[in-house]
């Protein structure tokens, strides 16, 4: 980071000069901002917005602009904001966040509006799964908003199990949460509902990803093959054996997946009942219901 004022500097100055040397290193001026920000809060010992704003033109500590410096060189070499702070919030609830694991996004909280939606057509007492969990955002979330439900949690990475099991462990629902590690559903059938955010990236576009995605979360919850959808197809024909009738399959899919996520449904047993679109307009979740069923 640039040299600093004469000290003592004040939080306002520091966060300039962080916002500065983020924006040298390629990130956007508004990003910069808010992860500037961010990060001195961290620094500060986790002031949230209020505080700062209200003390932003006080002398900070020597040894806050220390910490500071290093969180943001850190940043500065594109490692994202949630493997500096360690967490990431999804739907009001705090999740830690590894290398091991996707960092949650606001686009895998419509998989959980949908599954919530299909849920409501159910028993309440009803088996659910999570396919390729991760940190465990979506079981952890269902878990949380279903308390009557079961649910199965699967990811084929002990590593990201383990950070699963931790946020389970936090929210209060590791008792009515069953991690298995295992490709796809582990051999489970009955269930009522299946949610999943598989791999969906095309391999020749996983090198084209930022840095943040492309150096610091795990590939194998990245690469779909060579069209993204390999996972898809196989999510599809697993779904189609461990659903119940009147089961519901909620997913996420990539931009411009659209199509090949309709074709992929009607060449299954399985059929395509809705998609839904992000706030940008983008068709990024499926809706998918076992045949027979309704």
């Amino acid at each position: 980071m640039a040299a600093s004022p004469a000290s003592p500097a004040t939080p306002r100055q520091l966060a300039a000069l962080g916002r500065a040397h983020l924006a040298r290193a390629g990130i956007e001026p508004g990003e910069a901002a808010m992860d500037a920000e961010l990060l001195l809060r961290e620094a500060l010992g986790g002031w949230d917005r209020a505080r700062f704003l209200a003390h932003q033109d006080d002398p900070a500590l020597e040894e806050v602009g220390r910490a500071f410096e290093a969180l943001i060189e850190r940043r500065a070499r594109r490692e994202p904001i949630s493997l500096i702070l360690g967490r990431r919030e999804f739907r009001g609830l705090e999740f830690r966040v590894t290398c091991d694991v996707l960092t949650p996004r606001p686009e895998p909280e419509l998989v959980v509006e949908e599954a919530l939606a299909c849920a409501a057509t159910l028993p309440p007492v009803a088996a659910v799964a999570d396919v390729g969990t991760g940190s465990g955002c979506l079981a952890i979330s269902l878990a949380v908003e279903l308390p009557a439900a079961s649910v199965l949690a699967t990811d084929v990475s002990a590593a990201a199990l383990a950070v699963a099991r931790e946020n389970a462990a936090r929210h209060g629902v590791a008792g009515r949460i069953a991690f298995e590690q295992a490709s796809l559903l582990g051999g489970a059938t009955g269930l009522a509902l299946v949610v999943s955010n598989p791999p969906y990236i095309p391999t020749r576009d996983i090198e084209t990803l930022p840095p943040e995605v492309r150096v610091y979360e795990p590939r194998v919850a990245l690469d779909g093959g060579p069209d993204g959808l390999d996972v898809v197809r196989a999510l599809l024909a697993a779904a189609s054996e461990a659903l119940r009738p009147g089961g519901w399959l909620v997913f996420e899919f990539g931009d411009r997946q659209a199509e090949g996520v309709r074709a992929a449904v009607a060449s299954s047993p399985l059929e395509m009942v809705r998609v839904r679109a992000d706030l940008q307009g983008i068709p990024r979740t499926a809706v998918v219901g076992r045949r027979g069923g309704r």
